[in-house]
């Protein structure tokens, strides 16, 4: 017998009567279930097959919330067959067949569609590094040449996130692009866009890109030991590190370049409370380029220090900029970097309210706080984890920020966490029904 108990939208139902496409919400504590969320919508006959075994009789149904087949679904429909009709058993057997190659099709499609995004992502960043490094081999005999190669990658750039539209920041696959030439293409990657979001345009966007693609070029005339500063540095050493700002401006000037971008260049380590070097500029007289240069700079140093160990993870540097560092940048240009970035970057490893682990693969700035994130689901082979948007499950949001230390050994293999984080742009467009591709 049809068993119903309206409770504001939703309808107990008897366990028997449960179909793929169904809205539920499950009535026990998350610790009872295995599923990410308590609240989904049923997606295959495995998924019925887990809910059984759970011992559970009976499940809140919402059909406001189901597929369209299942929002009409009426008592009558569901009431005992003739004794010539085919069973219920029947009935839900090839109900949950033909649901169960639906859904089949539907992941193979998502991850295709990932996996294509993805991979068209880290292509596109491999060879960004590799013509960096072109850059570089020719910028002491040849500057003419390098200001041609520079000028090239980022009108690419910038023509290519034009014509996406609304572009947001990526996480990388691992180990992917030339191991020197990450920073400056990361630096380039998020100047361009932070420049975009506070409003910079054509020549001046092109300049801002072109000043972060080389503001560390002049590191090439220093010896590998101090090209990135240390504790240790005695003060020699570090006045020595120092001089890189003016040798990246030698050479952006030997480049002929446009003094905007050699202010730009100039300006790099420049902080807004006047902490900076090598001229301790404060305020107004960084120019917008330069205080875009410089935050973003120190960010992905902090991310991508020389030394691995004393890596901080996406969130991290980001919380320690806002609490600790804030009078160092200019508040508009960080608050654009915080609403762009997310509050938790891509490559941030969080625990969900349901004390499931994920890694954060994007963010829009329209949703800060409900990234994209590829979540720990053992019964899912970690190649075929689907990324699930938190804006699509309003249930389902994230309790805290983790570092990879802290996750347990299988999540940590699950999720594997970047020991460096490169980040590239990809078109923002919304998820297909994935919401709960990953209960």
């Amino acid at each position: 017998m049809f068993h119903a108990t309206k409770v504001n939208s939703s309808i107990l139902i008897d366990i028997s009567q449960l179909r793929v496409g169904m809205y539920i919400q499950l009535d026990v504590g998350w610790m009872h279930h295995p599923f990410p969320v308590s609240s989904f919508r049923v997606a295959s006959a495995e998924q019925i097959a887990t809910l059984r075994e759970l011992g559970l009789t009976e499940v809140r149904y919402v059909p406001k919330k189901s597929d369209p087949d299942q929002r009409e679904l009426v008592p009558a429909a569901w009431s005992v067959p003739a004794m010539d009709a085919p069973s219920v058993s029947g009935l839900e057997a090839a109900t949950s067949a033909a649901g169960a190659d639906a859904e089949a099709q539907r992941r193979r499609e998502l991850l295709e569609a990932q996996n294509r995004a993805l991979a068209l992502c880290d292509q596109r960043f491999g060879e960004a590094t590799r013509a960096y490094q072109a850059l570089e081999r020719v910028a002491t005999e040849h500057p003419d040449q390098a200001r041609a190669k520079g000028d090239a990658l980022v009108s690419g750039c910038v023509a290519e996130f034009l014509e996406n539209g609304d572009s947001v920041i990526r996480l990388l696959s691992e180990g992917v692009g030339e191991r020197n030439a990450l920073h400056p293409i990361n630096v380039m990657v998020i100047s361009l866009l932070l420049g975009r979001a506070l409003g910079v345009k054509g020549a001046e966007l092109h300049g801002l890109g072109v000043a972060a693609l080389i503001h560390d070029l002049g590191k090439l005339k220093l010896p590998p030991n101090l090209r990135q500063p240390t504790p240790s540095m005695i003060p020699i050493e570090r006045t020595r590190y120092e001089t890189h700002v003016g040798e990246s401006v030698a050479f952006a000037m030997r480049m002929g370049l446009p003094d905007a971008v050699i202010t730009a260049i100039a300006r790099h380590h420049e902080m807004v409370d006047g902490s900076g070097f090598p001229l301790r500029l404060s305020g107004p007289d960084l120019g917008r380029c330069g205080q875009v240069l410089a935050l973003v700079n120190r960010y992905d140093r902090m991310c991508n220090p020389a030394q691995g160990v004393d890596a901080l993870t996406p969130h991290e540097a980001l919380s320690v900029i806002f609490a600790q560092l804030k009078a160092k940048f200019d508040s508009v240009v960080l608050g654009a970097f915080i609403r762009m970035m997310g509050v938790y970057p891509p490559g941030s490893i969080v625990q969900l309210v349901n004390d499931r682990y994920a890694i954060v693969a994007s963010v829009n700035s329209s949703r800060p706080l409900r990234p994209k994130v590829i979540v720990h689901d053992s019964r899912i082979p970690k190649e075929e984890a689907p990324i699930l948007d938190l804006e699509t499950v309003p249930e389902l949001g994230i309790r805290r920020s983790l570092k990879p230390a802290q996750l347990p050994r299988d999540a940590l293999d699950y999720l594997s966490p970047r020991q460096r984080i490169c980040y590239f742009f990809e078109r923002a467009v919304s998820a297909s029904p994935a919401e709960e591709a990953s209960a």
